[in-house]
């Protein structure tokens, strides 16, 4: 039996709801990249690193190939870049909603720092 449609959306915003590995999606949309290439620009230890990857890999958004000594990863889900932008888009809206609720909060009590109840 097939999995319902907002079951499998809900699993892949699961195993997109971690920090690392939306970093690492970000880079990818620029560009394949090594592994080291990945460490140098995350603050992450290897081993954490590894295990983001391989969530990603597991779900097969990423790919990994050997290319002379090194490891490097891309996306298998090109689309991808898209969902991050969308993402971006989506905070923007979110964040100026709450910068015109804190305006309209800021001027129901007189302004920033006033003493009024």
């Amino acid at each position: 039996m097939p999995v319902p449609r907002h079951e499998a959306k809900a699993e892949l915003f699961r195993t997109l709801g971690n920090p690392v590995r939306v970093r690492v999606l970000e880079l990818l949309c620029e560009r394949e990249h090594a592994v080291h290439e990945l460490l140098a620009a995350m603050a992450i230890e290897p081993s954490a690193l590894s295990q983001q990857l391989g969530i990603l890999r597991r779900a097969g958004i990423v790919r990994q190939r050997r290319a002379g000594g090194e490891v490097r990863y891309s996306l298998m889900v090109p689309t991808i870049d898209g969902l991050l932008a969308a993402a971006r888009t989506t905070l923007g809206v979110l964040l100026a909603d709450q910068a015109r609720l804190q305006a309209d909060l800021d001027e129901e009590i007189g302004g920033p720092g006033s003493s009024a109840p």
